[in-house]
């Protein structure tokens, strides 16, 4: 399990992280060079289409802070966990993803959902 939480912390710097060469650096050791990244508004495959969308989301939410806000439950190579996104010291965003990894342990896929699930 430790090399998910390395490739998920590695992830979550990219996110981070400002200096773009070093947002490529966390990416390439934290996700297969085929990853796939699916969210409500965006579904991207490779690391370089990752990347722009890290880039893209910096360039709209400025000194946005992500960070993951629960364990990682895992089964199998599946796993998921919740995170969020502040702004400005706000609560921007919150959600949650499911993953999965290979036998190494980089990142393969990454499915986010945004908001939390309402109760019937």
């Amino acid at each position: 399990m430790s090399e998910h939480l390395e490739s998920f912390d590695l992830m979550l710097a990219a996110w981070n992280e400002s200096d773009p060469s070093r947002i490529r650096q966390f990416l390439e050791q934290a996700l297969s060079p085929s990853i796939r990244f699916v969210d409500p508004s965006i579904d991207v495959t490779g690391i370089d289409a990752f990347e722009a969308n890290v880039l893209e989301v910096h360039s709209k939410i400025p000194g946005a802070v992500f960070s993951r806000t629960s364990e990682i439950d895992s089964q199998h190579e599946f796993h998921r966990y919740y995170w969020e996104i502040y702004h400005n010291s706000e609560l921007f965003m919150p959600g949650f993803d499911v993953a999965e990894t290979d036998e190494s342990g980089q990142i393969v896929s990454v499915i986010g959902f945004f908001g939390p699930i309402s109760k019937l």
